[in-house]
């Protein structure tokens, strides 16, 4: 089953996280952790529903009312995954029309919570692999209400204010003897995220 709670956790250990990576340069750290799917930081949503209306995939949009300049796009099929991946959804969250968070949801109602954390520790071994070390964030095992649940998260941030999060959540109900689990990949650019906050505080200059 799963629960609201489940992903404002995965949101708060992303906000959380910082000042523990390696010293690089920050271009190229920038460059490193480009996000995935042909996108880059600053790109508009117009580039993310084109690249899903290519695939004929499904694009929902939310406009936070308290937050005016925000955009929140999540891209999914219908069923199956997202092209060329085992991911069942990419959503992504733009400040004043520019990219600078992007999260793969690895959804799949077909499988297993076994085989979906056999995945999870397949795409944390590549991303080893890829980007260099991952620091451990977060492990513990909660029991609440009949309820079993199993978090795991990792973080890499090369430099201060851009990085990404592996997060993996199992949730068990020890009444029904059910288990289910998903993970998240977030990538985020708060260096970047920062400065589109400062423009939009600057003064309007007077004609």
């Amino acid at each position: 089953m799963e629960t609201p709670a489940m992903w404002k956790r995965f949101r708060n250990w992303a906000l959380a996280v910082g000042g523990l990576g390696l010293i690089l340069c920050p271009a190229s750290a920038q460059a490193l952790l480009e996000p995935p799917f042909g996108l880059h930081w600053g790109d508009s949503p117009e580039k993310l529903i084109t690249w899903a209306s290519r695939h004929l995939l499904d694009v929902n949009i939310s406009l936070p009312g308290d937050q005016p300049a925000m955009r929140i796009l999540k891209i999914e099929p219908k069923k199956g995954f997202l092209p060329d991946s085992q991911a069942g959804a990419v959503e992504g969250r733009f400040l004043s029309g520019k990219l600078y968070e992007l999260t793969v949801h690895y959804v799949d109602p077909e499988a297993s919570a076994d085989l979906m954390e056999t995945r999870f520790q397949t795409l944390r071994k590549q991303i080893i692999q890829e980007q260099g070390p991952l620091l451990t964030n977060q492990q513990q095992r909660v029991v609440e209400d009949q309820f079993v649940t199993r978090t795991q998260s990792f973080h890499r941030e090369p430099v201060k204010g851009l990085f990404l999060l592996l997060a993996f959540t199992e949730e068990e109900d020890l009444l029904r003897k059910t288990k289910v689990a998903r993970f998240s990949l977030i990538y985020r650019n708060d260096n970047f995220r920062n400065e589109l906050l400062a423009e939009l505080k600057a003064p309007v200059p007077k004609e």
